[in-house]
């Protein structure tokens, strides 16, 4: 008889025996061995009975399909819950998933947390909680770039950084490099163009992202941020601008929403390298 940890081929030190099933080649394996006759339908059945969605109390209902279907797993969103209900999903992503992560995570709400999960990491700049094992290494092709207009901006683009290092991309930080002074960014157009897909993040006019997809080749993902005087809107002005721009290749994402730009770039490179048999 085979067991699903046989049936992984994951070489961290601790592995829960479900914490691979939501990996599509496990996946894979497990229904190869139940139709070979090596593992029992009863054995199987137990591994997946809580495949599509686990219930938490009466609070949760943690999606462990999601990595199947969209090639990321669920992430947290941490304001609006307790320290408990963050740690019993985490513990119960945890499971299937090699890296956990919440974002909008507080100092002090992470400081409770580490209480209960001791091997939890703090990205405090970008404000993500996270799981994470201990070889993390870029498990797909193609590197994205972060820019940022101004040095106000790093919280929204360290968090995109992050949640693609976390999925498992290669990043490039580049700091500090709005229109403002526009030589900052034109010393670096050659790191520039040879990014796969560049995030760009900016609050003020929103001016950058428009500049930067006038001189790359790869598409851009635009964050507007909720940097700047009144007149700003807490952002709108900026999201208007690189909505409106004249530039051909931009995505827009949500205000200050570095997490889904990191996602968009993330399966705009996973795409990529699907269409070209890297994946």
């Amino acid at each position: 008889m085979v067991s699903l940890c046989q049936l992984c081929d994951n070489k961290r030190e601790k592995c829960p025996s479900a914490i691979a099933v939501t990996q599509p080649d496990v996946l894979r394996s497990l229904l190869t061995a139940v139709a070979q006759g090596h593992l029992s339908p009863e054995a199987a059945f137990d591994q997946l009975k809580y495949l599509e969605f686990e219930p938490i109390e009466d609070f949760a209902k943690v999606d462990h399909h999601r990595t199947l279907r969209t090639g990321f797993p669920e992430v947290i969103w941490g304001p609006g819950k307790t320290v408990n209900q963050i740690v019993q999903i985490m513990r119960s992503l945890h499971q299937r998933n090699p890296v956990v992560m919440a974002t909008r995570i507080e100092p002090a709400i992470y400081e409770q947390i580490r209480h209960q999960l001791p091997m939890a990491l703090y990205y405090d700049l970008a404000r993500i909680c996270a799981l994470v094992p201990l070889n993390l290494v870029p498990q797909h092709p193609g590197t994205i770039g972060v820019l940022t207009a101004g040095t106000a901006d790093l919280p929204v683009a360290e968090e995109a950084a992050v949640t693609a290092e976390l999925s498992g991309f290669q990043v490039q930080r580049l700091w500090d490099v709005g229109v403002a002074g526009l030589h900052r960014l034109l010393r670096h157009q050659q790191l520039i163009r040879d990014l796969d897909v560049v995030i760009v993040v900016a609050g003020m006019e929103g001016a950058l992202p428009s500049v930067v997809a006038g001189l790359v080749d790869c598409p851009i993902v635009a964050v507007p941020t909720s940097i700047g005087y009144g007149a700003s809107f807490q952002g709108l002005a900026a999201l208007l601008t690189m909505l409106n721009s004249c530039a051909a290749g931009i995505g827009v994402v949500n205000i200050d929403n570095g997490f889904g730009a990191a996602v968009l770039a993330g399966q705009i490179l996973r795409t990529a390298a699907r269409l070209d048999g890297r994946e």
